[in-house]
């Protein structure tokens, strides 16, 4: 199905108007490092999830994240996260399906173990609940942001002075707590907001190192940073020449186009890959209204072909179920499956014939011998 975005290129897209910092960013990104590939990291540690990102990290433009899933997620899975993310160039995608009132999806997208809305560029959401979902993402992001980029920080630390052979037996444990400690301040230095402390609407104080201190300290950070929210096409067009997606010098255009702008998105479940699923026909419709409607936070959909029917419709789509053809059977199109209910698509079914935008693979690449 040709839809009005089908032969623009991706560059061509980013410079369309209307588009969200991160929908340009994205487009632009695509066209860097000429992968539209989205990996789907359904691992369950923190040290899979941080291994996964470096060997797929030069590769895709998206990393899907379950952080539900993560046994052990915490401060230093979104550390690392954060890290690799901007050192490989790669937005992170919290597959959350939020799917309730307004301020429930609040508290869930910005407060708990995993305060999502602190690390994930993207996140997504159906609207069966009611499209005052979106409303209500939007504001906590908004939210978020605006405490991301005006935060003051406060460590208190209280103890009693102890014997020197206290201190003798604890040496190398606190040189390590020093190490930690400069890392935290190098961080925070750069305009990284350290979240060991605490996260935004959080006003309790935490230590980031849990030392023990010998006389009673306060220390109060304020930490205050101003980024680009929104970048126009024009300040990213010369990463691409004439409009085309080539480029002539990869590392040098990926250092043009730095880092994401500090801005959040969603995507809407509008269709999904499981054999019998729901959302078909009007419900399908109804999610690609709301978007139109929400076109300042809502950048695209998880959906199985693209959704870009009507003049001025330049949402992204994202398509899961696709999974690389046994070898030998490249040129045939037929599904395939699990015993679970989950349907696989070649990527040029989805591509070509579909006109999806972003490919997320999971499996065919965590099982992968050399997943690089």
């Amino acid at each position: 199905m040709l839809t009005t975005t089908h032969n623009l290129s991706f560059s061509a897209r980013a410079d369309l108007p209307n588009n969200t910092s991160l929908s340009i960013y994205l487009l632009h990104l695509i066209c860097i490092k000429k992968s539209n590939l989205c990996v789907s990291a359904d691992v369950n540690s923190t040290s899979a999830l941080l291994r996964l990102a470096e060997d797929v990290g030069d590769s895709i433009c998206v990393l899907k994240t379950h952080a539900d899933i993560i046994d052990d997620f915490g401060e230093r899975t979104i550390k690392g996260l954060k890290e690799i993310s901007k050192r490989k160039k790669f937005l992170i995608f919290e597959d959350r399906k939020f799917g309730d009132i307004g301020s429930t999806v609040q508290a869930q997208y910005t407060r708990g173990p995993l305060s999502i809305a602190t690390w994930a560029h993207l996140t997504n959401a159906h609207i069966f609940p009611g499209p005052a979902i979106i409303t209500a993402l939007h504001s906590a992001a908004a939210s978020t942001i605006e405490a991301i980029n005006k935060c003051v920080l406060t460590e208190i630390s209280a103890g009693t002075p102890r014997p020197s052979s206290d201190y003798d037996e604890d040496e190398d444990e606190d040189e390590d707590e020093d190490e930690d400690e400069d890392e935290n301040e190098d961080e925070t230095q750069d305009g990284e907001l350290d979240y060991g402390f605490s996260r935004p609407g959080d006003n309790r104080p935490m230590s980031s190192s849990g030392r023990k201190g010998s006389v009673v300290t306060a220390i109060t950070t304020i930490s205050q940073t101003v980024e680009t929210h929104d970048r126009t096409p024009s300040t990213l067009s010369r990463t691409t020449s004439a409009g085309e997606d080539e480029v002539t010098d990869r590392e040098a255009a990926l250092e043009e186009l730095g880092d994401p702008p500090l801005a959040r998105g969603l995507l809407l479940l509008a269709e999904m890959s499981s054999e019998g699923n729901l959302m078909t026909g009007p419900y399908t419709q109804s999610c690609v209204q709301a978007a139109r409607s929400n076109s300042d936070f809502v950048l695209g959909f998880v959906a199985q072909h693209s959704l870009n029917e009507k003049r001025g419709d330049n949402f992204l789509c994202f398509t899961p179920g696709v999974s690389l053809p046994p070898e030998g059977e490249e040129q045939r199109n037929a599904k395939t499956g699990d015993d679970l209910g989950q349907q696989y698509r070649t990527p040029a079914k989805v591509v070509r014939e579909e006109g999806c935008d972003v490919v997320i693979v999971g499996r065919g690449i965590l099982v992968a011998g050399d997943r690089k």
